[in-house]
């Protein structure tokens, strides 16, 4: 048997096979030595013929039936034990095959006496042992540092800490987790015991051996009296209790007692605790009298009955250790199952009248996001906490539920809206609210996250509203995470790389750039993983750098961008892709159009530009569209920065940038978990607008959400504007980047917006409404039913997925008003039609919607795309004018018709269409309301998002950075310096 030896500076790795011709399952790759640097590590695999230790034979001598077995004697107790222990590894490896039960045993110095004792136990079972030494004068800190690792590492199963009594401090002893404190001596664990629940804890091992060993008594004690001698700390009093609850008397002694001689001689058992080296005269035990002594090194009174030999005890021990560590990995395997939700609601308190949003919400307080998380099912380690009241969820949980069934998927869109908005956050709030918090049905909220443009701009918060929301609503509304934040650095650093490179391929020879994009590191010259990538991209498939010829060196070190061509908003755009420019999350009209480079240091290289607000970027879009953190960075690698002057695209791989990118986004990508006023879950991801991006949240929340709640439960995800663009994007864009698949489609409508598609007066932000919105118009209303919710309807039929009309019900609505929108929905072919009030009455208020939708959800679907991705860019963009938005066709201008050739050539015609499109009409025209009919649809522009993954036309005139009204809503928000609330966000 070969022994391998590593060197480091911790001291050696030592590894031993746990049998001949067997690996060691991994330990040498899975732990490193670690701890102080004069501490040593010692990994060992379980062994029943383990080299090392003594060769004498070791004799277990517990009753009657004793067989020799590995080197030593078992007896009938410590077989059953084995035996049992075997059996459950058995049964928990048949339902994981890669399960493996592993004991860490932390002690300090290096005697492996204790160690092989529980090798040769855990060897019989199949268990995995790791030793981590300590140095005999070790700290506190040290052992709670050790603790810390093992704690967090999901190999490891049971911990046992071999140390002086004085080291099991009770700081160390509660740093370790109550689930792999295998010897239940954490005041959890003991409170557990002492109280009688050992559903979630573990009997101390000692104190298994010792009431086996008292059952296994020649005669019965029930009733007898059992002397405690010795032993006052945790042990003794799991101990006494446990010896207590199994019928018999316990009685507790010292040493030094002057009663001892007399409580001996009348107990029926005496077991004694610690005290290695106390003994009283073999007289003082009357026959029969059962002596057990907890120390595996002493030695019983050769005139009680025999029930320990001087090993024996403590291998039973360690058989009761084994079979704890077994017990906790059948707990964990059991964690990695997916979890009943048991999700405690928050009450509701509607008021009259209804007070502001903000005030609202802080009237409720939210639940530790830690305890939300344990209600619907995640584990601890599967959230990173930003303060109290949210937390990102880490996406390894779809790895841990990947065999769970998804739930069912509804998607919430809405009629075209005024500018006001229609509420279709506040039902998807309500309808979630309603779902779990009075149906009890498992439900998840999946919201954008809002841009601080609107927010501080006309439209104001996007947390839902009354009491409907999700909250803190401050959280949500302002920075929430910081993801907004990081797309906005990638999205700068993308600008700031290419501007860099033109400048320096500028003003550089192919020689200098070389040397400086591959610099000679101690006489070494390397090719970085990201350049090697650009090389592939050429052609070039040699690594060493002075191989190249320099045809080769020229290739690879220019990138040749045409300033005319820079698709980053950087030029005048003659053949552009993306709409992602420099960003910023903010409504600046002023840096539409902006110049750089003007100072002298840039050498003239000055050009116009521009900038986009943070929510219409591609990286955006690409963390919307990503499912999983290697499939974000791919995307972000595909990013078509620009155009070589000989027409190629270059990406942000040959940029070298995209690792970089994948870095600042790493966070990013895990979806924020929040809660609603009534404490039901929500997921807030991504936040692309709907007319000029494509205005979903984000695929990995919703897969998430899914799995979390379950085949019966619900996900209720919302898309932004009108049906017309952020659900044919849902349809068209999201569903065939995600494979997922929508049961029932809620179609958001409000009395107000019908009467404005009826005929009434125009609309405007921070207007009082024109009287015909707050008197009862039937016919106003009817005329928006059978234009505008009858169009949308229609637009959902066309991908196969039944509509339930949600009526957002208004103070100022008349139930006349009320019965006719639900009355005229179902004419015009929705599957039902109902009223909502869940902004002034919170879930209750949302019940009928919530039956409306479970009931449609229950039919089975016939779900279709609305164009095959195969079909030729123009053709998908005149399907989409057409079917959906009521063209009659479209008209492209030159430029686009370019555009859409170069694409083609490029090899991008398969992509799906992202419309950028007033959301204020079905029509390119925002004034015409209904369902404008007899127009063309224009095509001015067309862009290309290879990254996220579609083509973007822009129709009319559409711009990508929005600006600032003459009144903001920033002029109503303030901070109170003394109690630092936040006042006028809605």
């Amino acid at each position: 048997m070969k022994l391998s030896v590593i060197r480091s500076a911790c001291g050696s790795l030592r590894i031993h096979p746990a049998r001949p011709g067997s690996r060691v399952s991994g330990l040498s790759r899975r732990y490193p030595p670690v701890g102080p640097v004069n501490s040593r590590l010692i990994l060992r695999a379980a062994s029943a013929t383990s080299s090392g230790g003594t060769n004498s034979k070791l004799a277990v001598n517990f009753g009657k039936q004793s067989r020799k077995d590995d080197g030593f004697e078992c007896d009938s107790s410590l077989s059953k034990v084995v035996q049992s222990t075997k059996e459950a590894i058995a049964a928990l490896q048949r339902r994981n095959s890669t399960v493996q039960p592993l004991l860490a045993i932390i002690q300090a110095g290096e005697d492996d006496r204790f160690l092989e004792i529980s090798k040769k136990i855990a060897g019989r079972v199949d268990l995995n042992i790791i030793q981590i030494c300590l140095p005999k004068e070790c700290s506190e800190d040290d052992i709670i540092e050790e603790v810390l690792k093992l704690n967090e590492d999901p190999r490891v199963h049971g911990v046992h800490l071999h140390l002086p009594p004085a080291s099991l401090t009770s700081r160390v002893l509660n740093t370790l987790k109550p689930e792999k404190d295998v010897d239940g001596i954490s005041d959890l664990n003991m409170g557990r015991l002492v109280r009688g629940d050992l559903s979630k804890g573990f009997v101390p091992p000692r104190a298994s051996a010792v009431l086996d060993l008292l059952e296994k008594h020649d005669a019965p004690l029930e009733g007898k009296t059992v002397l405690l001698v010795g032993g006052e700390g945790p042990f003794g009093v799991a101990l006494q209790c446990l010896i207590e609850r199994s019928g018999l008397v316990a009685l507790k002694s010292h040493w030094s007692s002057k009663s001892l001689q007399s409580q001996v001689m009348q107990a029926d058992a005496v077991v004694l605790l610690g005290a290695e080296n106390m003994d009283f005269p073999p007289t003082w035990v009357r026959p029969g009298t059962a002596v057990i002594r907890c120390e595996p090194t002493l030695e019983t009174d050769e005139h009680a009955i025999e029930m320990s030999s001087k090993s024996g005890f403590g291998y039973l021990t360690a058989a009761y250790r084994t079979q704890n560590v077994v017990r906790s990995c059948g707990w964990w395997l059991q964690e990695q199952q997916y979890q009943p939700w048991h999700l405690r609601s928050l009450k509701l308190q509607p008021l009259t009248p209804v007070p502001s949003d903000i005030a609202i919400s802080r009237a409720q307080t939210p639940k530790p996001v830690d305890q939300l998380a344990a209600e619907i099912g995640l584990l601890p380690e599967e959230l990173e906490a930003y303060g109290r009241s949210k937390a990102k969820v880490k996406l390894s949980l779809l790895d841990r539920l990947h065999k769970q069934p998804d739930g069912k998927y509804v998607l919430v869109a809405g009629i075209t809206p005024t500018p006001l908005g229609e509420g279709k956050s506040t039902v998807t709030i309500g309808l979630v609210q309603a779902l779990t918090a009075h149906l009890k049905l498992n439900s998840f909220a999946c919201l954008r996250q809002p841009s601080q443009g609107p927010t501080f701009g006309v439209k104001g918060g996007a947390a839902g509203g009354g009491y409907a929301q999700v909250i803190p609503m401050e959280e949500f509304n302002l920075h929430l995470t910081g993801d907004i934040h990081a797309i906005t650095a990638a999205n700068n650093l993308v600008a700031a790389a290419i501007d860099a490179r033109m400048l320096h391929e500028a003003t550089q020879s192919d020689k200098s750039l070389f040397n400086r994009l591959v610099p000679s590191v101690n006489g070494v010259r390397r090719f970085s993983p990201i350049q090697i990538c650009r090389l592939r991209r050429l052609g070039i498939n040699r690594v060493d750098p002075a191989s190249l010829t320099p045809q080769e060196v020229g290739a690879f070190v220019r990138l040749d961008l045409d300033p005319s061509k820079i698709t980053w908003q950087r030029g005048n755009e003659t053949f552009s892709f993306s709409l992602c420019f420099p960003v910023l999350d903010t409504n600046d009209r002023f840096l539409r159009k902006i110049t750089v480079g003007q100072a002298s240091t840039e050498k003239g290289q000055i050009r116009e530009t521009g900038f986009d607000i943070a929510v219409a970027s591609e990286i955006m879009a690409i963390l919307a569209l990503a499912d999983s953190l290697e499939d974000m960075r791919s995307r972000l690698a595909r990013m078509v920065v620009g155009t070589s002057r000989s027409g190629q695209p270059v990406t942000a791989e040959d940029l070298g940038v995209s690792g970089a990118l994948a870095v600042l986004m790493k966070d990013a990508i895990k979806p924020t978990l929040m809660q609603t006023l009534e404490g039901t879950p929500v997921f807030v991801h991504a936040g692309p607008f709907a007319n000029i991006a494509h205005g979903n949240s984000s695929v990995l929340a919703d897969k998430l959400a899914l799995k979390l709640v379950g085949r019966d439960g619900f996900v209720v995800t919302e898309a932004g504007f009108g049906a017309d663009i952020g659900m044919e994007k849902f349809f068209n864009i999201k569903c065939r980047a995600s494979g997922l698949r929508p049961n029932v489609v809620v179609l958001v409508a409000t009395v107000r917006a019908l009467k404005m598609h009826g005929g009434g007066p125009n609309v405007s932000a921070g207007a009082p409404l024109p009287r015909e919105y707050i008197v009862e118009d039937l016919s106003l209303v009817a005329g928006g039913c059978r234009s505008n919710l009858w169009k949308q309807i229609q637009i959902a039929h066309l991908f196969g997925v039944p509509v339930v009309v949600a009526l957002n019900v208004f103070k100022t609505d008349t139930q006349a008003e009320i019965e006719l929108v639900c009355q005229i929905a179902k004419e015009c072919g929705a599957s039902d039609a109902v009223p909502c009030h869940h902004w002034a009455q919170g879930g209750r208020g949302s019940l009928e919607l919530a039956q409306a939708v479970n009931e449609a959800a229950s039919r089975p679907g016939n779900f279709q795309f609305l164009y095959n991705i195969e079909m030729p860019i123009v053709e998908k963009i005149r399907t989409i004018a057409q079917k959906v938005y009521g063209a009659d066709d479209i008209e492209l201008s030159p430029e686009a018709t370019a555009k859409i050739d170069y694409y083609n050539q490029q090899g991008y015609g398969s992509l799906p269409i992202c419309m950028a499109k007033t959301h204020l009409s079905l029509s390119h025209m925002p004034d015409k309301k209904g369902v404008p009919t007899g127009f063309v649809l224009p095509i001015r522009d067309v862009r290309a998002s290879i990254g996220a993954g579609f083509i973007f036309p822009l129709v009319g005139a559409m711009s990508t950075m929005p600006g600032l009204p003459t009144r903001p809503c920033f002029y109503d928000i303030d901070l109170d310096p003394v109690t630092e609330e936040i006042t006028g966000l809605f």
